[in-house]
């Protein structure tokens, strides 16, 4: 094809040079060829997958591992330095560890109301090393779990990377409520249960620091986890492993799994220390579904139905009033001012 000729009688060099741009060439051609539209023009605001993958990082599998080293490696850093720091406190804190222990042999009635070393290096090994590393873990837990988020965040769509602040608020916050009512209500009523026990058959009892403080540790640690569950119901969805009505289709099975997982973790077989533990578990499964829900509206650009919400409170509001009457009423229950606030 050639060029048309120029019509002020320029030199062929400078039209040539006047149209060699891609975008003058394409309007060239196009007035040439009688205004035919050779290309569809591109989309103004690219495509709504484009805006979805922008600000993704691409990383190879090696890149990951070097990311995920990184990341431990920032973790155990964290670790040490609240390990140092709790361990410049571990005789006040010591004092609140074996509290509940104190308290459980007093209202036995065991004197001195103290616990035991079996070994020379079992006190030092518990109260100087153990018990510190224990107490970073709750102390770093924003750090580390800032430090997972991050390792999570690349693969993320741009718009999801916004929870961080509230998924390691949340987190933290939850983890260390967890520990709060395993040390305040889980671990004082079931030492108490489980020291007196045997004290009817002429068996006196006499605990030593290590395995209290490994009761200590896995009663701590076991609530503190469980108590993540909202956190990890909100991944899923948020992964797209799970979805609301997912959850609440199958909730009867997570309901009967966590009252299994009542009945083995209370050692009382009353049904008032089985419900203690399964009802702020089973609100925590709903707190979760809750969470991933207003994810799901999010994502679709939907309001939240207040109307509806509000009625659900106030029925659930109905039902533990009336949970509460016959309790009162009908079982022998009393209501005092101090926790748990209601007893037999």
């Amino acid at each position: 094809m050639s060029l048309p000729d120029d019509p002020k009688g320029a030199g062929r060099a400078s039209y040539v040079a006047s149209v060699s741009t891609p975008s003058s060439l394409l309007a060239k051609l196009r007035a040439h060829l009688g205004g035919g539209n050779l290309l569809p023009p591109p989309p103004p605001g690219g495509t709504g997958e484009d805006d979805e993958e922008e600000g993704m990082l691409r990383m190879s599998f090696l890149d990951h591992l070097q990311e995920l080293r990184t990341r431990i490696i920032r973790m155990l850093v964290g670790l040490l330095v609240a390990f140092l720091v709790c361990l410049t406190f571990s005789s006040s804190v010591w004092t609140y560890v074996e509290q509940p222990a104190v308290a459980a042999l007093t209202t036995l009635g065991v004197k001195p109301p103290v616990l035991h070393t079996l070994t020379p290096m079992e006190g030092f090994n518990i109260i100087w090393f153990w018990m510190p590393v224990l107490c970073s873990i709750f102390v770093a837990s924003p750090w580390i779990l800032y430090q997972v988020w991050a390792f999570i965040a690349p693969g993320l769509y741009k718009r999801e990377r916004r929870y961080a602040v509230p998924f390691i608020l949340s987190s933290a916050g939850l983890f260390l409520l967890g520990g709060a009512f395993a040390y305040f209500i889980v671990f004082r009523y079931a030492l108490t249960f489980l020291l007196g026990i045997g004290m009817g058959n002429g068996v006196e009892p006499v605990v030593s620091v290590t395995s209290y403080f490994e009761l200590f540790v896995n009663v701590m640690l076991g609530v503190a986890l469980v108590f993540e569950m909202p956190i990890l119901i909100f991944f899923l969805t948020l992964l797209r492993l799970a979805s609301p009505s997912f959850l609440l289709r199958h909730s009867r099975y997570a309901i009967l799994a966590i009252f299994i997982i009542a009945a083995i973790v209370t050692p009382t077989p009353d049904v008032f220390n089985l419900m203690l533990f399964a009802v702020p578990m089973c609100a925590l499964f709903y707190i979760g579904i809750f969470a991933s829900y207003l994810l799901v509206l999010q994502r679709e650009g939907r309001t939240l139905p207040w109307r509806t919400i509000w009625l659900v409170v106030l029925l659930v509001l109905l039902l533990l009033a009336l949970a509460l009457y016959l309790a009162t009423t009908r079982f022998g229950y009393v209501l005092v001012p101090h926790w748990p606030f209601i007893t037999h």
